[in-house]
Formats: C-alpha cells, sequence, structure tokens
C-alpha cells in the first residue's frame, strides 16, 4: 500500500470511530496517523487528533497538536488553516484563554472568502465567534453573531443549524427572554435530531434542562439530564459530563439533599480539573463551596470560593468575581447566628462592595427589558443584603449612605454604552428574610425603571459629596469595589447633596 492509501485508510479509520461513538479510539487512529504519514494527510491528521482530544476534555493535548499542525502549514494549505484556528480556538475557550481564542478566530475570518465552498467552515467559525461573546457575557453582540452563524447555516450547511439555534437559545434565555429561549432550544432539539447528530441531541436536552432548573422548574430537568448524561459519559466526553453531575448536584440541593449535592458536584470539579476546563471548574468550586459551607465544612469552603474568585480574576472576569463575593456573603450571612463579629465585619466587606458592582451593571445595558430583569433579579437582593448587614453590623452612617446612593437614581443619557452583559446567574435562589428597607430601594431604582420601561440608555449614578465637609458617600466601598473587580461603577461626575 502507497503512502496515499495508507494515508487515505487512516483517516478514514479515524472517522469511521468517531461516527460510531468512539472519540478515544478515534483520537488514537489519528495520532498513530501522524506519526506514520507525511504531507497533507499528515496535517489533516494532526488536526483531527486535536479535535479528538479537544472532544474529549484534554485540552492542552488539543492545543499542543493543532499548534504543531499550524507550525507545519504551507502558505497553500487552502482550507486547512482556518479550519484548524477555528478548532483550535474552541479548545483555547476551554482553557480560559478567550485573547487567545478571539486571535485565532480573526485570523480565521481574514482567511475565509466568498466561495460557497467553504460556507461550512464559515459557520463553523461564526459559532466560534459566538462562543466567545457568550464567554463574554456579550448577549447583545453574541445575538448577532449567532443571528448571522443561522442565515449562513440555512444556506451553505442546513445540518449544522441546531448549533446557532442552542446559541439564540442561551443569548435570549441569559436577557430575560425564556419562553423566546425554549422555543429556540426545541427547534435546536429537532434539528439535531434530523441531522442524526447524536452527540448534538445530548448537548441541547441537557442545556433545556439547565434552562428548566434556572427557570424553577427542575423536575422538567430530571428525564433531559438522565439521557444527556448516559450519552456523555459513554463517550467518555469529560466536559459535557461534568456539567450534567453539576446540574444533578443542583437539584439534589434543590431537594434538600446535601450530602449528595456534596458528592455530585465533587465529581462534577474532578471532571473538569481533569480535562483543564478552567471557568467551569472555578463555577464548579462555588457549587462544592456552597454545599460543604451547608454540611459545616466552613473552611474548605472558604477555600473553595477563593480558589473560584482567583481564577475570575486572572482571566479579567470581574463581575464573576463580584458574584462570588456576594455569594460568600450569603453564606456567611446565614451561618452568623453561631459566629462571632468578626464574621459579620467579613461578610458586610464582602457583600457591600459586591452589591455595589452588581448594581452598577443594570446601567450597561442597552435595552430596557434587560436592564429591569437584571434590577430586580439580581441587584436588588444584593442591595438587600448589603443593607442587611450593615443594620446588623449597627452601622447607622453606612445605612444612611446606603439609602443616600440608592435614592439618588440614575441619569440619562443619548449615547448607548458598550455591550457589557452580565453573567449567568446559577446560584440558588435564597429565601429572603424581612426587608426593612425595601420601601428605600424600590423608590431608589424608580427613575431606572421608567427608563426601563422606555428603553432608554442610562449613565452609570454619579458619586455623592456630602455638603458641608465634601465627604464623598460610600467613598471607600466603591473605592475597594473599583479594585478589586477592575471595572468602573460610579461615573466620574460628583454631585452634592
Amino acid at each position: 500500500m502507497d503512502d496515499d492509501a495508507e494515508g487515505r485508510a487512516l483517516l478514514q479509520a479515524g472517522a469511521t470511530a468517531y461516527q460510531g461513538g468512539d472519540a478515544a479510539g478515534a483520537l488514537r487512529i489519528f495520532e498513530d496517523a501522524a506519526r506514520a504519514i507525511s504531507g497533507r494527510m499528515r496535517l489533516a491528521a494532526m488536526v483531527n487528533a486535536a479535535s479528538m482530544a479537544d472532544e474529549l476534555g484534554e485540552h492542552r493535548r488539543a492545543v499542543g497538536w493543532f499548534q504543531a499542525a499550524l507550525t507545519e502549514m504551507p502558505g497553500d494549505a487552502g482550507a486547512m488553516r482556518p479550519t484548524a484556528l477555528v478548532n483550535m480556538s474552541q479548545a483555547l475557550q476551554h482553557l480560559g484563554d478567550l485573547d487567545g481564542a478571539q486571535a485565532a478566530l480573526t485570523e480565521a475570518r481574514s482567511l475565509l472568502t466568498d466561495d460557497p465552498e467553504q460556507g461550512t467552515l464559515r459557520v463553523a467559525c461564526l459559532l466560534s465567534c459566538t462562543a466567545v461573546a457568550i464567554h463574554r457575557q456579550q448577549w447583545v453582540y453574541a445575538i448577532e453573531l449567532a443571528t448571522e452563524s443561522l442565515d449562513s447555516a440555512r444556506r451553505f450547511a442546513p445540518p449544522l443549524a441546531g448549533h446557532p439555534l442552542m446559541n439564540l437559545a442561551a443569548a435570549y434565555f441569559e436577557t430575560g427572554r425564556g419562553e423566546l429561549a425554549l422555543d429556540f432550544a426545541y427547534q435546536a432539539l429537532d434539528a439535531f435530531g434530523t441531522a442524526e447528530d447524536h452527540n448534538g441531541v445530548a448537548e441541547t436536552q441537557q442545556n433545556i434542562a439547565l434552562m428548566h432548573i434556572r427557570s424553577g422548574s427542575p423536575q422538567e430537568a430530571v428525564p433531559l439530564l438522565a439521557a444527556s448524561q448516559k450519552y456523555f459519559e459513554r463517550s467518555g466526553l469529560g466536559p459535557r459530563a461534568g456539567i450534567g453531575l453539576k446540574a444533578q448536584g443542583f437539584v439534589a440541593e434543590l431537594r434538600g439533599a446535601g450530602a449528595q449535592a456534596y458528592e455530585l458536584y465533587g465529581r462534577s470539579l474532578t471532571q473538569f480539573t481533569a480535562s483543564d476546563a478552567t471557568l467551569e471548574a472555578a463555577d464548579a468550586r462555588i457549587r462544592v463551596a456552597t454545599a460543604a459551607f451547608s454540611l459545616g465544612r466552613h473552611d474548605e469552603a472558604r477555600r473553595l470560593l477563593a480558589e473560584s474568585f482567583q481564577v475570575f480574576a486572572e482571566h479579567g472576569l470581574g463581575l464573576h468575581c463580584a458574584q462570588v463575593d456576594f455569594w460568600h456573603a450569603r453564606l456567611l450571612e446565614s451561618a452568623l447566628g453561631d459566629a462571632g463579629p468578626e464574621a459579620l465585619t467579613e461578610a458586610l466587606w464582602l457583600a457591600v462592595p459586591s452589591a455595589l458592582a452588581i448594581d452598577a451593571v443594570r446601567h450597561t445595558f442597552p435595552g430596557g427589558e434587560q436592564r429591569h430583569r437584571w434590577n430586580r433579579e439580581v441587584a436588588e437582593p444584593a442591595m438587600r443584603s448589603a443593607f442587611r448587614l450593615a443594620y446588623r453590623c449597627g452601622d447607622a452612617g453606612l445605612v444612611s449612605d446606603l439609602i443616600e446612593a440608592q435614592c439618588a437614581g440614575a441619569t440619562v443619557k443619548s449615547a448607548e454604552p458598550a455591550p457589557i452583559a452580565p453573567g449567568s446567574w446559577t446560584m440558588p435562589q435564597v429565601q429572603e428574610p424581612p426587608d426593612a428597607f425595601t420601601g428605600a430601594l424600590t423608590l431608589a431604582a424608580a427613575l431606572a425603571e421608567v427608563a426601563a420601561g422606555e428603553g432608554i440608555a442610562i449613565a452609570a449614578p454619579p458619586r455623592l459629596r456630602y455638603e458641608p465637609g465634601g465627604r464623598i458617600v460610600l467613598e471607600d466601598y466603591i473605592a475597594e469595589a473599583e479594585r478589586r473587580y477592575g471595572r468602573q461603577i460610579r461615573d466620574d461626575r460628583v454631585l452634592p447633596l
């Protein structure tokens, strides 16, 4: 058998193994092929090996194969180079290297032409660009990209239509349009079924289950999770299996089965860590920490939350850091009856800066409905926690400052802000105790909610200065929030009170 025939046979064998659900076997075949053959077929084997490694959760191994292939690729490699770049971007996203992923996609898009033969690759590139936007929580941009990729899929690659449909579902869900999101998700499920894409079906089942959980209908998620989990574990797809275990842990937590939740979350974290799925592992640590705290393992919970914060900070995800601090404060608050005054002080210094940062996000939304939902579901609970802890500390000055800051409202502005959108809020809902400050919070949000109803862009609230004396309201907490989370939470304007 000549080299070309041998190469074609090996590549076909790998493809057959993958199509039969044996991704690990396909990886071994492609790696053997890359060592045994030369020329373009060797490059194809390297790219395929990298893709299999990425699907199996071995993301660093995948990036190594992609980089080796790109280094060897000649200038006339045609569509092979943008294909490798698009696929490498997916592995880099799993590792949390969003800048590297975006750079690879930018190069890939510059190499693509209007040739219909590159239609499928163009769709794949747009899908990866959408994934980066979703990771960065840029929901408006993600919807634009998902819509463009759906149009391209329908034109060039109908079997791929399920992917942009699912991206649209994810983006609409995160911006408060749950019914529309589920409609797109079930369209995606039908599209994957029609294309006989078993992996796509399982991923969509899992995604729909997550939507049901976050919408408060965990019972609807259970059969979907069971079906998808069986597929992922049988296929050796570690990251997806990790997501399923985390979701099952969450359902157990909602049932009050704390020990079972802790075990499932721990297994989920192990899957992500083994796969070098950095951001997913950081999120899983929050879940393990929550379960650990409920079981009285407070030191373990504190360590896990600190590790998650560090990962998010290293990747420039300041809002994620604020959410970690807010959740840490809520956990501490839930156990204050058994703790000393230092725990109350710690909870306060976590709650107030994180609440200010979370509250500031609503001013960045270009759409009124998204702004309104963020304020109602996320910002107000965070601010209530800050008020409650300030009151429990007996800090009348801080309570007064929080009321002044909230009642200042917001200022309408003419220019649309850059789309800096919130992250997914997957923390379990905690029953709120009676809140003496609800009236103040409602009054403070009035102007913002009027603007939200009309879809008007509003600027971040100004800094407030007490007169006489010149003290800035919440100055220390604002400075701490901007330092800790790396984002501006108050406008540069200063208004006297």
